[in-house]
């Protein structure tokens, strides 16, 4: 016969049965989400340094533009390092600058525990979010496709044909059109 374990039978203490429990694990995760949600509210970042930090971005991105965006992820990979460093700006173009400030228009908008930035222009003109403040700095989200920094016409003339022909090519004979008629399913005749 197998002999008899105390030690396996031990009555747990109180913390570890709560902590063993399925409500005391939801009680804990909720706690630890309820501390970083103070720490968040503790540490939004102001309405100056959102703008300074934004428009940081918004230079580095004018900066970059001359590069080929092959895809999201090379402009997650220029965000990342964006956030993490200082623009230059006396590598930025004034006129492109100049162009931004003309035709985008920069918010700030609070939300609970954070703030983001909206760039608002032409092509959106209920704002496109560009950068998020949290936890005490400002992570880059713009895109160089949501700055508007030329206007222009989207069509040309609309009375322009689409056909013109060259005026020096010589006159090509294409023949005859064939004696085409309506053709009218008569039904099998054999049948």
């Amino acid at each position: 016969m197998e002999q008899f374990n105390r030690d396996r039978y031990k009555k747990q203490s109180l913390l570890r049965e709560f902590s063993n429990s399925c409500a005391g694990r939801l009680i804990i995760f909720a706690g630890i989400l309820l501390v970083l949600y103070v720490v968040a509210l503790a540490t939004i970042p102001s309405n100056d340094k959102v703008m300074t930090e934004t428009m940081d971005n918004i230079h580095e991105c004018l900066q970059d533009n001359d590069s080929i965006k092959a895809d999201e992820l090379d402009e997650t990979l220029s965000n990342i390092s964006r956030t993490l460093m200082n623009a230059d700006t006396t590598y930025t173009n004034p006129e492109m600058l100049k162009m931004f400030h003309k035709y985008n228009r920069l918010e700030v908008y609070r939300h609970p525990g954070y703030k983001t930035v909206h760039v608002i222009n032409g092509l959106y003109p209920q704002g496109r979010r560009i950068s998020i403040g949290v936890f005490g700095c400002v992570i880059s989200t713009i895109h160089y496709t949501d700055l508007v920094l030329s206007t222009g016409a989207a069509r040309g003339d609309y009375g322009k044909s689409l056909r013109v022909a060259p005026e020096d090519t010589p006159e090509i004979d294409l023949g005859e059109n064939a004696n085409v008629e309506p053709y009218h399913y008569q039904g099998n005749p054999d049948y």
